[in-house]
């Protein structure tokens, strides 16, 4: 480990933050370059994608139905990290700051981690609706994303609920698998692009139910069944809403995510809070990288996220490297 360019030590080269296939991916990479490298997790490593039942979408891997669940995929990483020298730590990072060349990380007890450059790899939470069956059936026919689970349903009539840009995007994806695809949006219109939403309302395998609300998730042991669904009154005459029941076998839930990028108040956002990044995964505060689903127009799936990963490590590296006076590459 080099020292910084006023001298300091710091405890690592490389501090990632978040254990999910971009921070993992990323740790096996800093390792690799010969970083010191350490990945804090508050809570258990592999994020969402410990959600992913059968991951078959993941170049190489899936041939002949042997895909792997998410949690067996993020053990693989897990391991593959640590063999190459990477350390994991479960601790929450609170607060980041820099101090001349080096970043402090504060941890949840107070403790501290300093280090010459840090990857943010904290991804970003769904929103969910919190409606009867929706946890239960999480993974059993209730997805928050069509590109991952929409093969599991061909030719099968599914529902989408959302009125955005995601929900009609998905919707359109799923159109192509599903027998029949039930759009369900609380409101009288989508809030998507017009293109999206035209595309939408003119598929003939896509049927719409607007000022319609989700009440809940019914299912077997195994498997979603059926939905109940409210429909609004939208007129005068309609004085009580109607409540009734329609079968299918999933549940695609678009209610939008929320990035967890509170640890960068300062590095440039969009305007929904994901960070802006170059095309080396710089963000706008020098030697502070991100990766995944927390990057401003990431295409959010478990293999760009590892590549995002890979990607933020390598040119983490050259930027060390660039700071201490033996750079390989351009700095970031």
């Amino acid at each position: 480990m080099g020292s910084d360019i006023s001298g300091m030590s710091p405890d690592v080269d490389l501090l990632v933050i978040g254990a999910g296939p971009a921070g993992l991916s990323a740790g096996q990479y800093g390792a690799r370059a010969g970083l010191k490298t350490l990945v804090l997790e508050k809570t258990a490593p592999g994020g969402q994608a410990l959600l992913i039942d059968r991951l078959e979408n993941y170049p190489g891997w899936g041939a002949g139905g042997e895909a792997l669940s998410g949690f067996d995929f993020i053990q693989n990483l897990q391991t593959q990290m640590a063999d190459f020298g990477a350390s994991l730590l479960n601790e929450e990072a609170v607060a980041i700051k820099k101090d001349g060349s080096l970043f402090r990380v504060t941890l949840a007890g107070g403790a501290e981690k300093t280090a010459a450059a840090v990857i943010l790899a904290t991804g970003a939470l769904r929103r969910t609706l919190g409606v009867p069956g929706e946890a239960r059936y999480t993974g059993r026919g209730v997805s928050y994303c069509a590109t991952c689970d929409g093969p599991f349903f061909r030719r099968k009539k599914v529902f989408v609920i959302g009125g955005g840009d995601a929900a009609c995007d998905e919707a359109w994806f799923l159109a192509r698998l599903a027998s029949k695809v039930v759009v369900v949006h609380r409101r009288d219109r989508f809030r998507a692009q017009r293109a999206l939403a035209e595309r939408v309302l003119c598929h003939p395998a896509i049927e719409v139910r607007f000022n319609t609300i989700l009440r809940e998730i019914k299912g077997d042991d195994d498997a979603v069944s059926s939905v109940v669904l409210e429909r609004l009154p939208v007129t005068p005459t309609e004085s009580e809403p109607l409540v009734y029941e329609d079968d299918g076998a999933a549940v695609f839930i678009f209610a939008g995510t929320e990035p967890q990028s509170g640890l960068a108040p300062d590095a440039a956002k969009d305007e929904a809070g994901y960070l802006r990044t170059g095309a080396r995964m710089e963000t706008s505060l020098p030697g502070l990288f991100a990766a995944g689903d927390l990057r401003a127009g990431a295409f959010r799936q478990v293999v760009t996220a590892c590549a995002d990963g890979a990607a933020a490590a390598h040119y983490a590296a050259a930027w060390i490297d660039a700071q201490r006076g033996a750079a390989y590459g351009a700095p970031a």
